[in-house]
């Protein structure tokens, strides 16, 4: 068996940090998402939303949440 040296072997990447969200969370992002698809072109404009936006931000996964809740 050959010895292999282990110090000449580049680093291993880290692994991507993986975010775990309570089944709560992930359940309350799912319905805001699917009322926020729900509204009228004069409910987002109270919102201050357009359509655009609003369909793009429904669209996403649950995981998908915004930078600020992967803490």
């Amino acid at each position: 068996m050959a010895f292999t040296d282990v110090s000449t072997r580049p680093a291993a990447a880290k692994p991507a940090a993986r975010h775990h969200f309570s089944l709560r969370t992930l359940l309350n992002v799912w319905r805001s998402r699917r009322a926020l698809a729900r509204l009228d072109a004069r409910a987002l404009d109270d919102i201050g939303v357009d359509a655009t936006l609003a369909a793009r931000e429904s669209a996403k996964p649950v995981w998908d949440v915004p930078a600020t809740w992967r803490a």
